[in-house]
């Protein structure tokens, strides 16, 4: 990292100032730097850590995104943060809660002044670069749920030039909260923000259900309609989207017809072209 950079530092008592949450941050634990905040919450929720515990990090040594690809995790400059939720839901129903991720980052994003949307499942971008994205882990005990691990990371203050020292040819989708917003971006302000917006989803799923999840997701994707190259384990094949279904898989129409139901898989947005909303795959537009 520059030494020229000026860094900002975490602190709980600074985010405490700004949350309004009654179970979210009831625990809150600091890092200056860790492997990663997911890998100390799976042990902290092994050990019986109650629903809303979080865990910060001013930096981490293997931080991950989907698919195991390194999320970059300077010290100082950006927020990386993980949050414990026990709901009391079957398997099957974690597709959709994982959405209230990616909501609440993008609601965080846009209270900064920022038009954020979101690229399936859990990305967030602004003007088309990659700002923010969730990690999703599940736990599971006697083939019921046990908790389900948030894990955000958001590049806040991290200057473009960081961006492509770090990451080289990959700088060309990311982006930075404070180089789009022109300003830079209070670390603590930003955490207490997204996990406020975190429990009000999470309320939102709890009192009005799924759909009402749903519903405001589909509201913010950037993929219906879009050509896309699908990356899986065993290859990768174009494809067009159709939409989310009501259990939360993304449904591709391949270039033969056939219609797949993706969870893990990458998506790489091709040009665009036009659509129209029709209820296929079991899609309501």
């Amino acid at each position: 990292m520059n030494a020229d950079l000026v860094v900002d530092k975490l602190a709980i008592e600074l985010i405490r100032r700004h949350l309004v949450t009654e179970t979210i941050g009831r625990h809150i634990y600091l890092f200056d730097q860790i492997a990663s905040t997911n890998m100390a919450l799976r042990e902290l929720a092994t050990g019986g850590a109650g629903e809303g515990t979080v865990v910060l990090a001013e930096a981490q040594s293997a931080g991950r995104g989907r698919m195991g690809q390194a999320w970059l995790s300077p010290p100082g400059l950006n927020l990386y943060v993980s949050v414990l939720l026990r709901p009391n839901i079957p398997l099957t129903a974690v597709p959709v809660l994982s959405f209230i991720g990616s909501l609440a980052l993008s609601d965080a994003v846009s209270a900064f002044g920022l038009p954020a949307v979101i690229k399936w499942p859990n990305d967030v971008l602004v003007e088309g670069r990659k700002v923010a994205g969730c990690l999703i882990e599940v736990a599971e005990r006697a083939g019921h749920l046990d908790h389900v691990i948030v894990g955000a990371g958001i590049n806040l203050n991290v200057p473009a030039r960081e961006l492509n020292d770090m990451l080289g040819t990959a700088a060309v989708g990311a982006g930075s909260m404070s180089e789009l917003a022109g300003q830079p971006v209070d670390r603590n302000v930003f955490a207490a923000t997204f996990l406020n917006f975190l429990e009000r989803w999470l309320r939102v799923y709890q009192t009005n259900g799924p759909f009402a999840v749903l519903a405001a997701w589909r509201g913010r994707d950037t993929l219906i309609g879009q050509d896309v190259e699908i990356r899986g384990h065993d290859g990768s094949y174009p494809g067009w989207v159709l939409g989310v279904s009501d259990d939360g898989y993304l449904l591709v129409e391949d270039s033969a017809g056939v219609c797949h139901r993706l969870l893990t898989e990458q998506i790489r947005p091709l040009p665009k072209r036009g659509f129209d909303a029709q209820d296929a795959c079991g899609v309501k537009s």
